[in-house]
């Protein structure tokens, strides 16, 4: 016994009840309406049915079938949405339909095996009105429909003259005319309006034997009229979604054959409708297994699958869904993604995010490019960091990348959303840096700012503050920093006033420290309290494999800065940069690739290895062109060799170019900045 939830109980829903009751192989569960007073609601609980102003808790698996009898889309929709694998839902036009064909078979079935009661059985279950008279006006066939339009009962009818009992009836009239009238509007005594048809009743002889009326309430012909309107509303309208959809859509019938495409899927296709309508589904597939007949033969959806499609093999990402009602497979819906459409958007999403991160001078984790072993230690240490308050400290060479690491961890931590300060030590002359890092009071110097000024620790003041080459710091400003590190407060410049502050410091250096601290620049003190939580950042030379990744990702920022389209880079040319050893590191790869993408052609789309410049000279000691002399490994540490051949390597650059620091920095890979700081670091100055 199919079990039945009931959606609405005004006069439709009351109507479709009573015609439920009838079933025998329905059990009606409930009624819903969210009028309690509704005629079905009353009757329901007349009838001992469970009624309720919610449908959702009433919905389940043992819900076999959900009648919606509101004329509500939007409820009908959520039906939908609701339901369960196992439920069907039927509108209200639908079930009435069923309803009266159900009721109109087991009535026929029934009069075949009881064929004594037939006319009577037939007569009482028609839907129609059926009065017959007579030749002497007298009433003998009064059916159950004309009970329930008339309100008379049939035992007080039959037998009796019509005019008394329904004195509106024109049946004498057909007895005198024996013609036929048909669809006449009439009005019964109790305000109904019907439409009725008058016949005549004649034996094999031809002689008069009554009358026959057969009469409908004309509120249900409206009724069905408006549902008729309704559903062809809903299939206009179906219609006009799926033609007018910017989404590509296709659907297949149970054996596979299409049945409907609309234009979206024709442009992205390439395909006219009678290329695909009634061929097979794999008509429509370049490469690739076919998604619909994958749904048919499992009955399950699939999703974000990958093919071709038509004869321009369009790369597609497709959802198919089965078609399933009453339980039986009718076919199969797909939804088309054109691929081309989805990686420009996504690219032009992450240009957004680089041009806004460099407006805004932030990075994070996602723009460290690379997937070597080394780079990926340092990004986990970098993320941990960013966790704790401690102070960080970023080593590795010049051009590594130490300040995307910085905004990386600021970006990353619980300040993300208060400043960061951004302070290069070497940038800022000796006299300047310690009115700029603490601030000053008014009249501390001349030219002090009236009402003094914040400095910059006070400006980053619940957030960040990154000091690029801390190494460069002279002792009394290294003396200043070692109490704000200790003590959490500043002292401005001219003031003996203290400044609570809470500042995260990243620090950053491309120097031995050690070496440093040995030679007294630089305070033993200070350098325990920036070394809390050291990050070594890897140089190029030690993550070869992450080359290819960067020159892919700078040729794409380049060709934003620089207007340019270059699509690539030759195996030629990545095996050159790859030899290469990279002592200025990222920034000097950038610097190579940019100067490659400045001289290329308009017509050129790939970077090849005539477009580097000369490196040669940079991997003279890996191709065994020359042997620099250093002290044996045994005398001095490996920074300290290191340093050593640093300086033979500069002194050489600088004689070669005639100590044209612009030219020697460019031919090293270093900025001219770094040149400076090695040529009074190993006392080269001319």
């Amino acid at each position: 016994m199919q079990k039945v939830l009931l959606v609405g109980a005004g006069q439709g829903g009351t109507t479709l009840l009573k015609m439920l009751m009838e079933i025998k192989a329905m059990e009606i569960i409930a009624v819903v309406d969210i009028e309690p007073d509704a005629p079905g609601m009353q009757l329901a609980k007349k009838l001992g049915i469970l009624t309720s102003s919610e449908w959702k808790p009433l919905l389940s698996n043992k819900i076999n079938i959900v009648i919606e009898a509101t004329g509500s889309n939007e409820v009908f929709e959520d039906l939908l949405k609701c339901r369960s694998r196992n439920t069907v839902i039927i509108p209200g036009t639908v079930a009435h339909i069923i309803s009266n064909l159900i009721n109109q078979k087991e009535n026929l079935i029934t009069a075949l095996k009881d064929i004594t009661h037939k006319h009577e059985t037939i007569f009482d279950s028609t839907n129609d009105g059926m009065i017959v008279i007579d030749d002497k006006e007298r009433v003998i066939l009064f059916n159950k429909t004309a009970e329930r339009m008339t309100g008379l009962k049939k035992g007080d009818v039959i037998g009796r003259l019509i005019e008394e009992m329904i004195p509106s009836s024109k049946l004498p009239r057909i007895l005198k005319t024996k013609e036929v009238e048909m669809n006449q509007e009439q009005v019964l005594e109790n305000g109904l309006k019907i439409i009725t048809t008058r016949i005549p009743i004649f034996d094999d002889t031809g002689a008069l034997l009554g009358a026959l009326s057969l009469f409908k309430d004309i509120t249900d012909i409206v009724n069905l009229a408006e549902e008729m309107t309704n559903l062809k509303e809903i299939q206009t309208l179906l219609q006009a979604i799926i033609q007018s959809s910017d989404e590509a859509i296709s659907v297949v019938d149970e054996e596979g054959r299409g049945i409907l495409i609309n234009p979206a899927y024709s442009r992205m296709t390439g395909l006219t409708e009678e290329q695909v309508l009634g061929k097979p589904a794999t008509a429509d597939i370049s490469e690739g297994e076919s998604m619909h007949m994958k749904v048919l033969e499992t009955r399950r959806p699939v999703r974000g699958v990958r093919m071709k499609v038509g004869p321009g093999k369009k790369d597609v990402i497709v959802n198919v869904a089965p078609i399933i009602v009453d339980g039986i497979l009718k076919g199969s819906v797909g939804i088309i993604h054109d691929m081309s459409e989805i990686q420009t958007l996504t690219t032009e999403l992450n240009r957004a995010r680089q041009i806004i991160r460099t407006l805004e001078a932030k990075y994070a984790f996602e723009d460290i490019i690379g997937a070597s072993e080394e780079i990926k230690l340092a990004i986990e240490q970098a993320k941990l960091g960013a966790k704790t308050p401690a102070t960080v400290l970023l080593r590795g060479e010049s051009g590594t990348g130490k300040e995307l690491f910085a905004h990386a961890i600021h970006n990353a931590s619980d300040r993300k959303y208060n400043k960061f300060i951004r302070v290069n030590c070497a940038a800022i002359s000796e006299t300047l840096l310690e009115s700029e890092l603490f601030g000053y009071e008014e009249g501390a110097f001349s030219g002090a700012k009236r009402g003094g000024k914040r400095g910059f620790f006070e400006e980053a003041n619940k957030g960040s503050i990154f000091l690029d080459e801390i190494g460069e710091l002279s002792a009394n400003v290294q003396a200043k920093l070692l109490r704000v590190l200790q003590e959490k407060e500043i002292v401005r410049v001219g003031s003996t006033k203290s400044i609570p502050i809470n500042v995260r410091v990243i620090a950053a250096t491309n120097i031995n420290i050690e070496k440093a601290m040995a030679d007294g620049t630089f305070r033993e003190d200070l350098y325990y309290r920036l070394n809390r939580y050291p990050i070594s950042i890897p140089p190029l030379r030690n993550r070869k494999r992450d080359i290819p990744m960067l020159a892919e990702h700078l040729i794409r920022k380049l060709n934003q800065d620089y207007g340019r389209s270059i699509e690539g880079i030759e195996e030629s040319a990545l095996d050159r940069l790859v030899a290469h050893s990279w002592p200025g590191n990222v920034r000097e790869l950038e610097n190579v690739i940019g100067r490659a993408m400045i001289f290329m052609k308009y017509n050129e789309m790939e970077i090849a290895a005539t477009h580097l410049p000369e490196l040669a000279q940079n991997d003279e000691k890996k191709s065994g062109g020359k042997a620099y002399p250093i002290e044996s490994a045994g005398n001095q540490t490996l920074a300290e060799s290191i340093e050593q051949l640093e300086e033979v390597l500069i002194r050489e650059a600088l004689n070669k170019h005639n100590f044209n620091r612009t030219k020697t920095a460019l031919s090293l890979g270093i900025s001219l900045r770094n040149l400076y700081y090695k040529i009074e670091k190993y006392n080269l100055a001319k």
